[in-house]
């Protein structure tokens, strides 16, 4: 372990351990740190009343450029549990965790999913597609390995994680179902998601869709101006009418492509902004998974000729 932060980790640690004894008294649930707000909200949903849970990275944050900040390096460090996607995604944060393992509970909760299930990186050989969140039914088998992380530190609590496990995974199979059901409107030849980056492929290989992202699986790729060129040629060509925008990723590739056809005489529009790698912002319905995921798949299903309600999944609900 680096020496700068195995002293940061220690004083964080030493720094907890010197709580007035009315404060740690006080902090009688479970005290969890989770890195993405998807995961956080995975973790509120399951673990209820017993957990406090902080997200690391909130509304419009990309993870794969993410660094972990002096708070959040107390917060890790004074945590009691510490869950992180895996896969690469927080692929700056990697080195950190790794060390903060060897004295934390820190549990990468994507990485234990069958490897037959994940799709393969083309930014990155030998590694998966870390968006598995992108699938309701994908994500479930993440939201069990949360819960399971949950009774591993907090057995006491396993009957409560259980049962809310079990409730949370229902309302998931209705979000899966709801959006299989939207997105089968679509025409088959419209079933083209133009993006900024390849976010979006678990969708694709759910429910039938092309998925062409303008950069990679990481944002941290580039796209030159061969790419953009290549793609001008796709959206003229193939007639494509509507493209995405992500809520965490710049929009300047996506005006870019719009500009470029625009100059060849075709006309393409924003088909709506889309969450990819963060949810909306807290306290919104968006700012949860099931309202981003509801969001996405109504979005792009009216986009590109479907049939959705006006207010998505929330509409038919309320």
């Amino acid at each position: 372990m680096n020496l700068t932060k195995r002293t940061f980790i220690a004083a964080a640690t030493a720094l907890a351990m010197a709580l007035p004894a009315s404060l740690a008294a006080a902090q009688e649930r479970l005290n969890v740190v989770a890195t993405t707000g998807m995961i956080a909200d995975a973790v509120s949903n399951v673990g209820g009343d017993l957990v406090d849970v902080r997200p690391l990275m909130g509304a419009g944050v990309d993870p794969h450029a993410y660094r972990q900040t002096r708070s959040d390096i107390v917060a890790m460090a004074n945590a009691d549990l510490v869950l992180w996607n895996g896969l690469y995604l927080e692929a700056q944060m990697e080195d950190f965790l790794g060390d903060l393992a060897e004295g934390t509970a820190v549990v990468p909760v994507a990485e234990s999913v069958p490897e037959n299930l994940l799709l393969g990186s083309e930014d990155y050989e030998g590694r998966f597609d870390p968006h598995l969140w992108m699938n309701p039914n994908l994500w479930s088998r993440v939201v069990v390995n949360v819960r399971d992380a949950l009774i591993d530190v907090h057995p006491d609590g396993a009957d409560s994680f259980n049962a809310n496990a079990e409730a949370y995974l229902t309302q998931l199979n209705e979000l899966a179902r709801y959006t299989n059901e939207v997105l089968s409107t679509v025409p088959v030849e419209s079933r083209v998601v133009l993006s900024a980056h390849d976010a979006f492929n678990y969708f694709g290989n759910a429910y039938g869709y092309e998925v062409v992202g303008i950069q990679g699986i990481s944002t941290e790729s580039e796209a030159g101006l061969k790419r953009i060129g290549e793609l001008v040629d796709m959206l003229v060509e193939r007639n494509i009418r509507a493209v995405f925008v992500e809520t965490s990723v710049s929009d300047r590739n996506v005006q870019a492509l719009i500009e470029g056809a625009a100059a060849e005489g075709h006309e393409v529009i924003i088909g709506g902004e889309l969450f990819s790698d963060a949810m909306g912002e807290p306290g919104t319905y968006e700012g949860t998974y099931i309202g981003m995921i509801d969001h996405n798949a109504t979005t792009i299903a009216s986009a590109l000729g479907g049939k959705a309600p006006a207010k998505g999944m929330q509409g038919l609900l309320n």
